[in-house]
């Protein structure tokens, strides 16, 4: 098959069920024994082909019952309804990890990923202040997650911490950050007070760009 020419560039957030600093990114089981999060995206700029993804969001919601190499997990795209028919198809192609070399993000997910539920298309709010540690991802009666920093317990302020990946999958350098979480579609479930990471990320056919 030939390579598929496709970019996207933006504002990536991470947030999962597991204790700050997500175990994933150490190669650790997840903190209770199961993974349950999302990814989304804000697309600043992007392609499939000649398809335009400038200004587009979408989001993966997702459950692994145990550490993600081990497979058998569930997700749910949720697009922008704002995406044309061709957009809608350009980002769920990127997705499926078809078009992406061995070893990268959406060929991963493609292996581990079991089963995949129906995409959503529906309105997307995206928020997003890496610097800050402040996000907001909300698409009514489907998926609702804030952001905020993680706190000092003593003094109450801000607490900073970065996670630098150089040879990373998903990102190079990431926020950590604290995330709620409550998932109303195919895959259920709530959190409070759990990781978040927020980014800004290049992915490509050949992986992250640094």
């Amino acid at each position: 098959m030939a390579q598929i020419d496709w970019r996207l560039e933006g504002e990536w957030l991470k947030n999962c069920n597991c204790a700050f600093g997500c175990p994933c990114d150490f190669n650790a089981p997840p903190t209770n024994g199961e993974c349950k999060g999302l990814l989304g995206m804000h697309i600043t700029k992007g392609h499939y082909e000649r398809t335009r993804l400038d200004d587009l969001s979408f989001s993966v919601v997702v459950h692994f019952p145990g550490p993600l190499h081990e497979g058998n997990g569930q997700a749910q795209p949720i697009i922008d309804e704002r995406a044309s028919p061709e957009q809608r198809e350009a980002l769920l192609e990127i997705m499926s990890g078809k078009h992406s070399a061995e070893g990268t993000l959406f060929h991963i997910f493609s292996l581990i990923v079991t089963t995949m539920h129906d995409p959503v298309f529906a309105p997307v709010i995206f928020e997003f202040d890496e610097d800050a540690r402040t996000a907001r991802l909300s698409i009514p009666g489907i998926l609702e997650s804030d952001v905020e920093p993680i706190r000092n317990p003593v003094t109450d302020k801000p607490h900073r911490i970065q996670v630098v990946m150089p040879e990373g999958f998903e990102h190079n350098k990431g926020e950590v950050a604290c995330a709620t979480i409550q998932s109303s579609g195919a895959i259920a479930f709530t959190t409070q007070g759990a990781h978040s990471t927020l980014a800004h990320v290049v992915q490509t056919p050949e992986g992250v760009e640094a």
